[in-house]
């Protein structure tokens, strides 16, 4: 497995597995507009969008990252890892290269929203990596350390 910055020659792929990757939680697989343009959305913004790609090249994974406006703070969006290969490490292999980013880009906050049924599993996830809840308990956030 590797990470690698967005490419518009993945984007389909990269569609296919979050549809998927929903549908297997018992969402009804629908769309971001964001996913649509991920250049627009994200790097043309100075953000970032990273893929985890299987070694065949196939998308198995994504993560991405908004600025919030007027802080160093950050929003986490579309962290998703192929249902089929879930619990194989590639979930913190992303969070921990999102997040080495943020500190070497000078970020200090960093806030999830948990996506509410379906997302136990995020909850879990993100308290391992040292999250804790918002006062709206569909949010966690995490200050980075220098």
């Amino acid at each position: 497995m590797r990470i690698v910055l967005f490419e518009e020659k993945y984007r389909d792929d990269l569609i296919f597995m979050v549809l998927e990757a929903k549908d297997a939680i018992g969402r009804v697989p629908t769309l971001n507009e964001d996913l649509l343009d991920i250049r627009k959305n994200y790097l043309d913004k100075g953000d970032m969008f990273w893929l985890a790609l299987s070694d065949a090249g196939r998308v198995i994974g994504c993560i991405g990252y908004s600025s919030i406006p007027g802080t160093a703070d950050v929003r986490l969006h579309r962290f998703y890892v192929k249902a089929a290969m879930k619990r194989q490490g590639i979930g913190s292999r992303l969070y921990l290269h999102a997040e080495k980013h943020l500190r070497e880009s000078g970020k200090r906050g960093v806030l999830v929203h948990l996506g509410g049924a379906g997302y136990e599993a995020s909850r879990l996830f993100y308290r391992h990596f040292g999250y804790e809840y918002e006062q709206d308990k569909n949010y966690m956030r995490k200050t980075l350390e220098k």
